[in-house]
């Protein structure tokens, strides 16, 4: 699981898992940001507009011009020069990578 310490999603996800039973590594975006390579495999496993968090302040301090002009060729350079934009959590599993966090949603896929 990938995502920031401090937000309140992760530590729903986190307790959802424990609870559950299911051990799980955590990297914290700000203390271990992901690299531009990285971000590109997220892309290629996610919509790159699933994976920007544009509800956070990160995206609403951007000057409009920037905002307006992010593409799938510049997502993941913005991403790692603003890990806080990357929507969390962001669970990477063998097969599949899943975006945020429904308790539904992981039953499913931990089929619990």
């Amino acid at each position: 699981m990938h995502g920031i310490s401090n937000c309140d999603t992760i530590k729903k996800a986190k307790k959802w898992l424990t609870e559950a039973g299911i051990e799980f590594n955590f990297r914290d975006y700000k203390k271990q940001p992901p690299s531009v390579n990285e971000l590109q495999q997220w892309v290629g496993m996610v919509d790159w507009e699933l994976l920007l968090n544009k509800r956070g302040t990160t995206w609403r301090k951007l000057p409009t011009e920037q905002q307006q002009t992010v593409s799938a060729e510049t997502v993941c350079q913005l991403l790692a020069d603003h890990p806080s934009m990357i929507k969390r959590p962001f669970l990477l599993l063998q097969t599949q990578a899943v975006v945020g966090f429904k308790a539904e949603q992981y039953a499913t896929i931990f089929k619990l």
